[in-house]
């Protein structure tokens, strides 16, 4: 596939989750996610929201669904998103419930290896169970916690090449990147460039980062749709 940018709008109030998703969308931002910060505030609205204000382009829901997978990929379906996401650590019976409800209701899955003890075999698993695609996920708990002990910081894409080697299917890799780190992510075999913070969302406001945003995300998207995957 080629190679896609998504932003993830992490943002809490829903006029300035539309008002930044336009501004993705001018700078050649190819999907929208429905961050879990904004589901958490607006549930199924602000998808039904989204979907209103940009009627054909991919919406994530980024659901992290444990349980009650089924349910919870129909009742997103049904709001306008076209993916949803489980994750790797839900039993087993649960990613197979959002599986069967993406195939029912026309929608991708997204597994997610956020917390896996080992984040390579959590991809395998996920892409064993049916998932469509793999969330190769360092947290943003986690990232914050260990650099405040002084401890270097963890990086997706300190296992991402592992990670891509391991499965079939199309990976992302989530998790503090800088512009640079994303850029590189398609040399790493994964084609689906996720933008959140502290690029495009304040890491402590959880409101659109400052500076000259649009222009920032204007570059990231001519960089990363030139480039060319490598697995």
């Amino acid at each position: 596939m080629r190679p896609i940018v998504q932003i993830s709008l992490d943002l809490t109030d829903i006029d300035e989750a539309l008002a930044t998703a336009s501004m993705a969308m001018r700078a050649g931002v190819d999907w929208l996610e429905a961050g879990t910060p904004l589901i958490l505030a607006y549930g199924l609205t602000g998808v039904r929201e989204l979907r209103k204000a940009f009627p054909n382009v991919p919406i994530v829901a980024d659901l992290k669904t444990m349980d009650g997978g089924y349910l919870e990929a129909e009742m997103m379906a049904k709001a306008g998103a076209t993916h949803v996401v489980v994750m790797a650590r839900a039993h087993e019976e649960t990613i197979k419930c959002v599986v069967k409800a993406g195939r029912d209701f026309g929608v991708k899955v997204m597994g997610d290896n956020l917390a896996c003890p080992d984040m390579v075999e959590g991809a395998r698993r996920l892409e064993e169970l049916g998932c469509d695609y793999v969330i190769h996920h360092i947290g943003y708990d986690e990232r914050r916690g260990i650099a405040a002990r002084g401890e270097r910081m963890p990086s997706p894409l300190d296992q991402l090449k592992e990670v891509v080697r391991a499965v079939n299917i199309p990976v992302q890799a989530v998790g503090g990147l800088s512009l640079e780190q994303a850029i590189r992510c398609p040399e790493y075999g994964a084609p689906l460039v996720v933008l959140g913070a502290p690029l495009t969302i304040d890491a402590d406001a959880f409101k659109t980062a400052n500076g000259q945003l649009e222009d920032s995300l204007r570059l990231i998207c001519e960089k990363v749709h030139g480039a060319t995957i490598t697995r």
